[in-house]
């Protein structure tokens, strides 16, 4: 499956809109002598910090089903990104999956016949709910096994003062910074560096979201991972030339500051922006808050492009999906409960993601405040999106290739093409197409 273009006004939704995830769980149900159901649910944590783990959501959640549900009850155990995948596919392989889980993908679990498929669980009007782009990219064979949990756009960031100080932007400019053209952003960054701008634009391509990063670069110079037969196409002549630029123009002038791209990661960059270190990079919204904490009064604009004219930008969905343990009915109404409007835009007004419900959407759409201000502008960006190829078998073990050789192709003597067709070599190998 290719990434694909999040067509809001398929979903049958007047959205009104010209332009950011759920993980999941994992649940290991038993029986108790009094025939009660324990379901145990995997989750990721969407928190920076202990305070703001995602464990108190679920915990809080857990009960308030248990309240309603007589005779189930809800274990979840929440693990940090970096490893709850890891986590869910050791339960998978020992025979002891959850029963739900919210994490990275699904794929793979589905062709191998471990999932219930969404039909089997949900009610009418919770599968009837998911925003029509969203549940196909869900979908293996065109049956949706994974069900999206949040989403995400992505949108590139501004420090306005830096800009301002530097000369980019006029200090009597009334409206924001909007560069369309990779020479613009090329311009602007060559002003920081004389400015003393210690980072002019961030490239964090090191191991904890390279893949994010690349696919932004990939759509902005007119590629992406697959083409519209939804076939690999990551070492495409757009794709080579995006990340030859990248390396000649960028990385070689040193506008991507001391930290070589390979090993910068996305939260190093964003606690570089809120400090002040940094002039421009990409980020999706819960950077909003973070530099709204520090004092940073930034700007936000789509992600330039190659040639100046509108590319598609990247969608990021994080997936829920309930694994085959004999509890069908128990998880379904779990998930029923989970994906209820208020439950829906609790966890995504806490994290600063977007909803993936036809009902939530239109909650936070009604919602007033800064905040909710700022988050419309990534919310926008919706119908123009693309999504990863979640529904490829292949694409976790590509999307770890990506994460560790993507980062050699800006370095001085970087071989693009090499790197982006062994890349592709390999997944197309192991695309079950």
């Amino acid at each position: 499956m290719q990434a694909r273009n999040l067509n809001l006004a398929a979903s049958g939704l007047a959205l009104g809109l010209t332009t950011v995830m759920l993980t999941g769980c994992g649940a290991l149900s038993s029986l108790t002598g009094n025939n009660e159901v324990t379901l145990r649910v995997v989750a990721a944590d969407y928190g920076d910090n202990p305070e703001n783990s995602s464990k108190g959501y679920w915990k809080g959640l857990a009960t308030a089903f248990e309240q309603n549900h007589p005779g189930i009850k809800v274990q979840v155990d929440v693990y940090s990104w970096s490893e709850v995948d890891a986590k869910v596919a050791e339960m998978v392989k020992d025979g002891k999956a959850p029963d739900v889980a919210q994490i990275g993908a699904y794929a793979d679990y589905a062709a191998d016949g471990k999932l219930y498929s969404a039909d089997e669980l949900l009610s009418v009007n919770t599968e009837a709910d998911f925003l029509a782009p969203l549940a196909e990219a869900g979908k293996v064979k065109r049956v949706q096994y994974g069900m999206p949990f949040v989403a995400s756009t992505r949108l590139m960031f501004y420090n306005e003062k830096l800009l301002t100080d530097a000369g980019v932007i006029p200090k009597d400019a009334k409206g924001a910074w909007q560069p369309k053209s990779w020479a613009e952003l090329e311009a602007a960054a060559k002003k920081l560096k004389a400015a003393g701008v210690p980072t002019p634009f961030a490239l964090p391509l090191g191991r904890e979201e390279a893949q994010a990063e690349t696919m932004q670069w990939m759509l902005a110079g007119g590629g992406g991972y697959s083409d519209n037969e939804e076939a690999y196409s990551i070492d495409s002549a757009d794709n080579v030339k995006t990340f030859e630029y990248l390396r000649d123009k960028l990385v070689a002038p040193g506008l991507t500051g001391p930290v070589e791209p390979s090993k910068l990661d996305r939260q190093a960059a964003f606690d570089a922006f809120t400090r002040g270190e940094v002039g421009m990079l990409n980020g999706h919204p819960s950077l909003l808050k973070q530099a709204a904490d520090k004092g940073v009064k930034y700007g936000m604009a789509p992600m330039p492009t190659s040639d100046g004219t509108e590319h598609s930008t990247m969608g990021v969905a994080d997936w829920v999906m309930a694994f085959k343990t004999g509890h069908k009915k128990e998880s379904g109404q779990f998930l029923d409960f989970l994906y209820e409007p208020d439950n829906v835009t609790a966890f995504t007004g806490k994290y600063d993601l977007l909803p993936v419900t036809t009902s939530g959407y239109r909650q936070m759409q009604a919602a007033t405040g800064a905040s909710s201000t700022q988050l419309k502008t990534f919310l926008q960006a919706l119908p123009n999106a693309r999504l990863y190829p979640v529904g490829k078998k292949s694409w976790a073990g590509v999307s770890e290739d990506i994460k560790k050789n993507i980062g050699t192709t800006v370095q001085p003597g970087g071989q693009p093409a090499k790197v982006l067709g062994e890349i592709a070599e390999t997944a197309r190998k192991n695309d079950p197409r």
